[in-house]
């Protein structure tokens, strides 16, 4: 099977022998309180997701993010994992320091060593990442929303806390296992954010043509205002899976990870994350991981070529519609026809699907599954 990013997959879940030593002497560690996104940062960095991080990156490697987008190894690495802390909590928590990150709800989430404290310049990052330093932006208005300082350092896990979609969430280490049980020798890995619509089903079964597996990772978490919650998304692609199709292969697993919207640069990390979870392949479509027009919709592919080699395959699918006089669905690479005749998927409709109850055609979404649409009662994030 695919090695990991870097060779190896990362494991910093404490034993439970170890656990229970460091529960005994919790109260002599000083504490910082983390947000749930960056619980759900810890947890993807001790299971391997992250691999081959060990910890929240120190300036060293954020500066070579931004710089030369790798780690300061060399390996690639485009969205920095950073630990942003407030001033407050930067002058009272020291470098050499092991402190004890905790949940909001105050529950021991990891330890961590505290290798480096550092300032750094949020516009160069902002820049390097997202190709704009605009507020409108919601991932540079992320950025400009912290203090700038950062700890940088290992972490290991105490506890994991369980996720609200628990039953989808499976390890790299999980799933490696899982696709080696089917025997899957080469895997597909699709990126979404969204229900399913007749585009994202075609991009999926062309893939799954030239591999034996189809891996469904949906990004769950934190989302800007408007996107489909996280609950419509794994509820339309149950019924996805379920009818369309073969059991044998095709699977779902989630991916607790808070949206960047870093367009190309976001393109190249979802694609290290699926080869971490043992993905041969990756589907790169239109406009993948873009916000508004801040990128043109097939900067994510040509970002590629700058990489080389990642140790996974990324496939590039162009605009997918369906087209009448062809009778199916196409691309502009198979399909010679004019706009007249196609039928493309559109965000704005979909949407008009849940608000206003508007009619959409079988050749854009399936039936079944603008049924699970219309049934929910708070279909976007808020």
């Amino acid at each position: 099977m695919l090695k990991p990013h870097g060779g190896k997959l990362v494991n910093r879940v404490l034993k439970d022998e170890v656990r229970r030593e460091i529960m005994e002497q919790i109260d002599s560690f000083s504490k910082l309180v983390v947000t749930e996104e960056k619980v759900t940062d810890i947890h993807n960095i001790a299971t391997g997701v992250f691999s081959p991080l060990k910890g929240f990156v120190c300036y060293e490697d954020l500066d070579s993010i931004v710089m030369r987008d790798s780690l300061a190894s060399g390996l690639p690495w485009t969205i920095p994992i950073v630990l942003s802390v407030s001033k407050e909590d930067a002058e009272r928590i020291k470098e050499g320091e092991t402190i004890l990150l905790t949940h909001e709800n105050g529950k021991p989430v990891a330890l961590m060593e505290v290798e480096d404290k550092f300032r750094y310049d949020k516009s160069k990052i902002c820049e390097a990442i997202f190709g704009t330093t605009d507020l409108s932006h919601p991932g540079v208005k992320k950025i400009f929303s912290t203090s700038g300082i950062y700890l940088g350092g290992n972490i290991k896990l105490i506890e994991k806390i369980e996720h609200r979609y628990e039953k989808y969430n499976l390890t790299p280490a999980e799933t490696r296992f899982l696709f080696k049980e089917k025997g899957w020798k080469t895997v597909v890995g699709f990126q979404t954010r969204n229900p399913p619509h007749r585009a994202h089903e075609y991009l999926q079964k062309c893939a799954l043509e030239i591999c034996d597996g189809l891996f469904i990772n949906p990004v769950i978490g934190k989302k800007k205002v408007g996107d489909f919650t996280d609950e419509l998304i794994l509820k339309a692609y149950e019924v996805h899976l379920r009818l369309f199709f073969p059991k044998d292969r095709a699977v779902m697993s989630i991916l607790p990870f808070e949206m960047r919207y870093a367009g190309p640069k976001e393109a190249i990390f979802h694609a290290i994350v699926r080869k971490n979870f043992g993905c041969t392949h990756f589907i790169v479509g239109r406009d993948h991981a873009g916000v508004g027009k801040y990128y043109d919709s097939y900067a994510a592919h040509r970002i590629f070529e700058d990489f080389g080699y990642l140790g996974i395959q990324p496939l590039f699918f162009d605009h997918a519609f369906y087209c009448r006089r062809c009778g199916g669905m196409a691309t502009k690479k198979t399909c010679p026809h004019g706009a007249e005749d196609h039928l493309g998927p559109s965000g704005t409709k979909i949407r008009e699907i849940v608000t206003k109850g508007a009619e959409i055609a079988p050749e854009i979404m399936r039936p079944e599954i603008v049924e699970v649409l219309r049934s929910a009662e708070e279909p976007f994030v808020k």
